[in-house]
């Protein structure tokens, strides 16, 4: 029975090749783009789930009681006291994840790479696989290193390295290091990347490490895994951790309340332990260099994959009703003959499975090409791997099923369900399924002209973000990292050789840059007995002319006067506001609870700028010259015009100077722009979605239109003999879809304009959503609709009447 249903299925196919290449087409289409976003959330959902250890590893937080913020980054004393004082700690692991990319000198050559630190235990604790050395050695000694396969190629062209020296800068001087182990490339989907590996054992011999090594005062930028015993409820147990970390910071909860920081019951502060498999989705816990994932933005991605999905089912569904009247007789004498109609269903459900098989064979296929572009357009690295994903198989089983019964289901009982009479006599009359169809035609175009309004709202918003003034010039600004130089010595001999090339307008210096992963520094202080936060960026006396900042009162730092380097700072509008000045008493007012050192005086307010993305207000800022200031990074301003003397003068320049170390740099309104890099990911991936979903409408739109040409192919046929011309019989066949395109674009501007209201909330400056955008999309779907529509109309208005009226 099942070899004749594949038989039938195959000749009917065969018989209507172009519509089975529409089917094939939109359902694959539809089946790729929703296993490519599907393997995304896999991806995300499956972070950190290939360590042997998973379910008993976890990661220690600090949570703040009165504010409920929780930080990752410990003291360094904390990982051996853990495991010291509470039974249940059965390891420890301390990571100091790379902030920055690091120097390496081999063979006098120098590059860069992202140099962690970490215990010698991690690939006890961990199951990262090891290429070459022994996992329990491969950190022992102080000078050891690990690569990866992809660096070590990079720094050396092969992975057989173990024993050669790597030459590594570490704060001012270049450090020999041993390769004592090659392991595997870290798969994307965890949350510890690693690209080279010291030991931690190492920092403590450093300047900085000295500090911090029995220090509990001072909180590192180390993180601190533990590995309980199987079993341990210590991740529930707050009385423990509460009383670990009162046993090390003993006078916190009595410093605090003095201070008027905490009037709660209990301990203002405690540990917290979250566990590895939930790091990467759990937006209350953020830390590390791996940003964490939204899981409401995962579940809206595969909403959206659904309901393209859905889209190219309903598609099936109405090219399959819309072929029905040209298989209505063989269904009628099928019936004559004795087919019972739990035949006719079981042969309609083999040639959707049919269908939806080749679909999915063919969507796979889609999805190899395509994941190179679609990594690209997400930012990941997926791979599309059975064996990294196993789960994979079972859903993709499970979507076959799916699809097949959803994509056949409605056709096998309306066409099972012809009237063997009315059918031979060609009267059938498939009032419900019509009214079905075009149900679901409508609920295609809601969804495709819904995604198309969130594309162009999105668009709008990147455009209001990228071409905002923030309040400085950002255009023809170099900014050269020069963090790994000693910046005091080398900057001013830079700035005295540059400024005389002319295409170069001027030239000043940061401790800090602008843009996307440049960071910030926030201080806290004391002012009229509440606690202030303040940014302070460390700053020379041309910062703010230089960047086009507009000095609303008082003057800007100046050389001349000494104490301009010692107290005086400059703050912005924000600050004036929060410490409850006003533009006219701001000058002159002292910040006290700075510090025991000093007293800063404020000379000046600059208009606030936005020097971290636009979803965040701006907040106070303040800018200063103290004694301490190095600058790290150097802007200099370039003339209008082609950029390359500028920039190949300040190469020689840096050259010149700094023989061991290359010359960075990026253009500050790119830097800028990359703060905005998800926003133009979603955008592309909502606006690809869009566009699927509007094709796979088409062709749903197609098959109504090829069922109505046939339903009135007689009455097409009078009309023509009558006069009729093409454009009457275009706009007689359009007319009632373009009714279904209009009711989509009712129901779905408002839902769009709610969706993105909500999703620019998230935005402290955000556009005004107008009417135009849904117009344009309104309209762009009426066109596409019109033009899908007049393709068949056409080819039934120049039909020959004199065959349409034989249709009886």
């Amino acid at each position: 029975m099942v070899k004749h249903y594949l038989k039938i299925a195959f000749r009917n196919l065969a018989r209507q090749k172009w519509l089975t290449a529409i089917n094939i087409a939109g359902l694959s289409i539809g089946l790729a783009c929703f296993t490519l976003f599907m393997l995304y959330a896999v991806n995300e959902f499956n972070f950190d789930r290939f360590h042997a250890n998973k379910e008993n590893i976890y990661r220690v937080y600090r949570l703040s009681e009165s504010t409920q913020e929780a930080k990752v980054n410990q003291s360094v004393p904390l990982g051996p006291a853990m495991k010291q004082d509470i039974p249940d700690v059965e390891n420890y692991v301390r990571i100091q994840e790379a902030q920055n990319e690091t120097y390496v000198k081999v063979n006098n050559t120098v590059t860069h790479v992202r140099l962690s630190f970490a215990d010698q235990q991690i690939f006890s604790v961990f199951s990262f696989k090891l290429v070459a050395g022994d996992r329990k050695t491969a950190l022992k000694g102080l000078h050891d290193i690990v690569l990866t396969r992809k660096t070590a190629k990079k720094i050396f062209g092969h992975v057989d390295v173990i024993g050669e020296i790597i030459q590594a800068k570490v704060e001012d001087d270049f450090i020999p290091f041993t390769v004592s182990s090659i392991v595997e490339d870290i798969p994307s989907n965890s949350t510890i990347q690693i690209e080279a590996l010291g030991s931690y054992d190492f920092l403590a011999t450093t300047k900085n490490g000295k500090r911090l090594v029995d220090n509990w005062r001072r909180q590192s930028v180390c993180l601190t895994y533990v590995q309980l015993k199987p079993g341990s409820t210590l991740a529930s147990d707050f009385k423990t951790l509460t009383a670990l970390r009162k046993k090390y910071y003993p006078d916190e909860e009595a410093e605090l309340r003095k201070l008027g920081y905490w009037t709660g019951k209990g301990a203002p502060v405690r540990y917290g332990l979250q566990p590895l498999t939930s790091l990467h989705t759990d937006t209350k816990i953020a830390g590390g260099i791996v940003p964490v994932s939204d899981p409401k933005n995962i579940w809206i991605m595969l909403g959206i994959a659904f309901g393209v999905l859905l889209i190219a089912c309903i598609n099936f569904t109405t090219l399959a009703i819309g072929r029905s009247a040209r298989r209505a007789k063989e269904i009628g004498i099928r019936k004559v003959v004795g087919s019972l109609r739990r035949q006719l269903v079981g042969q309609f459900i083999a040639e959707a499975f049919l269908l939806t098989i080749l679909s999915v064979a063919l969507g796979l296929g889609l999805c190899y090409l395509l994941l190179p572009y679609f990594n690209s357009l997400s930012g990941k690295e997926l791979s599309f791997s059975f064996a990294q994903f196993p789960e994979m198989y079972w859903l993709l089983a499970g979507l076959t099923l799916i699809v097949g019964l959803l994509a056949g289901s409605y056709p096998a009982l309306v066409l099972s369900d012809f009237r063997p009479l009315e059918v031979l006599k060609q009267k059938i009359k498939i009032g419900g399924a019509n009214f079905f169809a075009r149900s679901l035609v409508t609920l295609q175009f809601v969804l495709s002209i819904g995604l198309i309004a969130s594309t162009l709202i999105i668009a709008d918003q990147l455009k209001y973000m990228t071409g905002k003034n923030p309040g400085f010039s950002k255009e023809n600004v170099v900014m050269i990292n020069a963090t790994e130089v000693d910046g005091k010595k080398i900057y001013p001999i830079f700035k005295q050789a540059v400024i005389s090339e002319p295409s170069i307008a001027g030239i000043t210096s940061s401790d800090l840059g602008i843009g996307e992963g440049e960071g910030f520094t926030r201080g806290s202080m004391d002012y009229n007995g509440k606690n202030k936060d303040v940014f302070e960026y460390f700053v020379d006396h041309n910062f703010i002319p230089l960047m086009g900042m507009q000095l609303l009162r008082g003057r800007n730092f100046d050389p001349t006067i000494s104490s301009d380097t010692v107290n005086s700072v400059i703050v912005n509008e924000a600050m004036v506001r929060d410490f409850g000045w006003t533009l006219d008493n701001a000058i002159g007012q002292q910040l006290k609870e700075y510090s025991e050192q000093m007293i800063p005086v404020v000379i000046g307010v600059v208009k606030d700028f936005n020097f971290r993305p636009l979803s965040i207000k701006v907040e106070p800022q303040m800018f200063h010259q103290f004694s301490n200031y190095a600058p790290h990074r150097y802007f200099v301003r370039l003339k209008a015009g082609d950029p390359a003397k500028a920039l190949a003068a300040m190469q020689r320049t840096w050259n010149a100077l700094v023989t061991d170390i290359p010359f960075n740099y990026v253009f500050l309104d790119e830097n800028i722009e990359n703060f905005y890099k998800s926003e133009v990911r979603w955008s592309r991936i909502i606006g690809w979605a869009g566009g699927i979903s509007i094709f796979l409408a088409c062709l749903g739109l197609l098959g109504l239109a090829a069922l109505a040409a046939v339903n009135r192919t007689k009455e097409i046929g009078v009309r023509k003999v009558l006069g009729a011309s093409i454009p009457d019989i275009i706009g007689l066949l359009s007319k009632d879809f373009l009714k279904l395109v209009a009711i989509a674009i009712v129901i779905a501007s408002p839902l769009a304009w709610y969706f993105m209201s909500k999703w620019l909330e998230d935005f402290a400056y955000r556009i005004n959503i107008g009417w135009l955008v849904f117009f344009i999309a309104g309209l762009s779907a009426v066109t596409l609709a019109l033009v899908t529509i007049s393709l068949q109309a056409i080819r039934a208005a120049m039909a020959n009447p004199v065959k349409s009226l034989r249709t009886e």
